[in-house]
This record gives C-alpha cells, sequence and structure tokens, in this order.
C-alpha cells in the first residue's frame, strides 16, 4: 500500500470512529435542497510526503479528475482569475457556479482574483529567484481585507503555502507546506493534494529546482452526513499495489507561465473501481 492510501484510509476511518458531529445548531453549508450540510470532523491533521522519494499523495481508491485539478491551480495562479467563465471555457471547471456572488459570474475576491491583487506568484518567483534562503517564503489567500470588500464570497479553504528551499550536494530541492482551514476530504482531498504538487512542480522547473518534500496541515478534516455510504464504499475497496505519480513533460526551465495542464501526465496510477457520487454542501 502507498503512503497516500495509507494516509487516505487511516483519516477516514479515524474520522468514522473518532470524529465528533456538528449535527446541532446551524451550520453555514446547505444541500441544493436547503437542508443543513452537516459534518463528522477531527481536527488538526498534518501528512507529509518526500516527493524526491517517489512519494506522491495520489490515492488510488477511486479515480482523480488530474486534469481538471491542475485547470483548476492554472486558473487560480497563472491566470489569476475569480471569472468563472474563463474557468469553464478554459479549465473545464464546472463546479464554480454554484458560488456565485450577486450574478457576476465571479466567485468573489478570493483565490485568483486574491493572487493577482497582492501579485503573490511574482512575489514568490522572486524572493526564490533574489533570497531563496528567506525565511518569508509565503503566499497567503487569507486576506481580511478581501473579505470586507466582497463578503458574500467562499472563504478560502486551502489558504496558505509555505515554501522552503535545502540545497544537497549542490541540488536545490523545493518543499512545499500547504496549510487548509477546512476539507471535505473524500471528496476533494486527493484533488487538493495532486494540485498543489502539480504547483510545486511548475515552480520548481520553473528554476531547475528538485522536488523536495510536500506537507499538509488540515485543521478541520471532514466528511458530510450524507456521505456515509461512500465512505464505507472507499474503505471496503483495496488499494493499487502501484505508487503513481505527476510527471512534468517540459524541459527544465520552462517559465511558469508557459506550463500547460497537457504537460502533465499521471504516470502507474490504477484504480479498478468506478468513480462516486457525493451531494456537495454549497
Amino acid at each position: 500500500m502507498n503512503k497516500a492510501d495509507k494516509y487516505f484510509l487511516d483519516n477516514l476511518k479515524k474520522i468514522k470512529q473518532e470524529g465528533v458531529n456538528d449535527f446541532s445548531g446551524e451550520v453555514r453549508p446547505k444541500y441544493k435542497d436547503g437542508s443543513p450540510a452537516h459534518t463528522k470532523y477531527i481536527t488538526f491533521v498534518h501528512e507529509e510526503y518526500d516527493l524526491s522519494k517517489g512519494e506522491f499523495p495520489i490515492p488510488t481508491l477511486r479515480p482523480v479528475a488530474v486534469k481538471s485539478a491542475i485547470g483548476e491551480v492554472l486558473a487560480f495562479y497563472q491566470d489569476q482569475t475569480n471569472d468563472i467563465g474563463i474557468m469553464k471555457d478554459k479549465h473545464k471547471l464546472h463546479w464554480w457556479k454554484d458560488w456565485e456572488v450577486r450574478d457576476t459570474n465571479t466567485i468573489g475576491i478570493r483565490y485568483g482574483a486574491t493572487v493577482k491583487r497582492y501579485d503573490l506568484l511574482n512575489n514568490l518567483l522572486d524572493l526564490l529567484n533574489n533570497d531563496m534562503f528567506s525565511r518569508r517564503k509565503i503566499m497567503s489567500l487569507w486576506q481580511e481585507q478581501d473579505f470586507k470588500d466582497d463578503p458574500e464570497g467562499l472563504k478560502p479553504c486551502f489558504y496558505m503555502t509555505n515554501w522552503e528551499v535545502r540545497v544537497i550536494e549542490n541540488e536545490v530541492y523545493l518543499d512545499l507546506h500547504l496549510t487548509s482551514r477546512s476539507s471535505d476530504y473524500s471528496v476533494a482531498g486527493a484533488i487538493n493534494r495532486t494540485q498543489y504538487v502539480a504547483l510545486q512542480m511548475m515552480i520548481a522547473n520553473h528554476f531547475g529546482f528538485k522536488l523536495g518534500k510536500f506537507s499538509v496541515f488540515t485543521s478541520n478534516l471532514h466528511y458530510y452526513d450524507r456521505h456515509e455510504d461512500q465512505v464505507e464504499e472507499l474503505l471496503s475497496r483495496t488499494p493499487s499495489k502501484k505508487q503513481p505519480y505527476l510527471k512534468l513533460n517540459v524541459s527544465e526551465k520552462t517559465n511558469f507561465y508557459d506550463i500547460k495542464v497537457s504537460d502533465f501526465e499521471l504516470v502507474d496510477f490504477e484504480c479498478k473501481y468506478p468513480q462516486l457520487d457525493f451531494e456537495l454542501g454549497i
């Protein structure tokens, strides 16, 4: 069993067996029928992978929409957009319509709009280029001014990245730590981890760095009350014995903004099970 499958199964079991419920009182998310979308959750969960040793956070218990996951990262960090039309037409992202703000065809000042507003990606590239040992290599999507200026938008779930470099035998390794306040684990856990590894690969390639560590911390790791059957199904499945990984098929030091979804290839991914349907809490 690869490391990603072990984390995935262990965390789902822990939520099921030890998790607590938010079944009393009002909660923000609602199902499309208007019912409150309650969750079962555990807190303060950490995962760590060493990409340099082939440990990729891609579990094999259900199909992973890799192209869509990477397309979302490109929409936020390359296009730096919050435009639902661009996300749908260019990157085939259909799910953001449910989070549209005030019939604006946007998701408000969130995600890509925040990256653009504070020039987060270019600032990070500049730091890595000019002061790579700085301990201030952070991109934060949690910007209170954005929430004040556009209070209706969904506050970002995966909201901060910390970047580090290590030099080992004259090779520079790029490490990434991802922080999340909230993760709908059974639905999007694999997608979020895969897409941020793709972002790490793009930035590493931009400079000709090697891939180092990838870790993720989640404050509230949960599944929704209407996902109990799907979680039971996932827990009954047997992982593949293979270790899937992402491959970036571009030359070294390709500019970050020139990399496309089609440049990525998911290698050795094997899943014999069908996809599952999940009713989302909006």
